[in-house]
């Protein structure tokens, strides 16, 4: 099966490791406006008190609030260092992934 993303964003290891984060939307809701949401302020959420807080924490944390980079409809994927240079990624790029799952022979 192959599909075809668009990147969203790329941020760096959070732990200063040798790697990259890749957030990727599907490309199909790109075409058809469906854009996710923008990161930035995208995780305010507001609360009159805390007992609405506490009915809300799990939507909060469903909806990325501890993830990096991968909100609600994205796709993340880590990249080595080096494989991110030979791919010379940019925001707004297409990309595709082919999934396949190995045939298993036998038992």
């Amino acid at each position: 099966m192959r599909k075809e993303f668009v990147v969203m964003r790329i941020d760096a290891a959070p732990d200063g490791a040798p790697y990259v984060l890749v957030s990727l939307s599907l490309a199909k809701d790109m075409k058809e406006g469906n854009q996710p949401p923008s990161q930035l302020g995208s995780n305010v959420m507001g609360f009159t008190n805390m007992d609405d807080m506490m009915k809300n924490l799990n939507k909060m944390m469903a909806g990325g609030m501890g993830g990096m980079g991968g909100g609600p409809g994205n796709t993340s994927i880590k990249l080595e260092m080096h494989e991110y240079k030979e791919l010379n990624l940019s925001v707004g790029d297409k990309v595709f992934l082919d999934l396949s799952k190995p045939e298993t022979l036998g038992v």
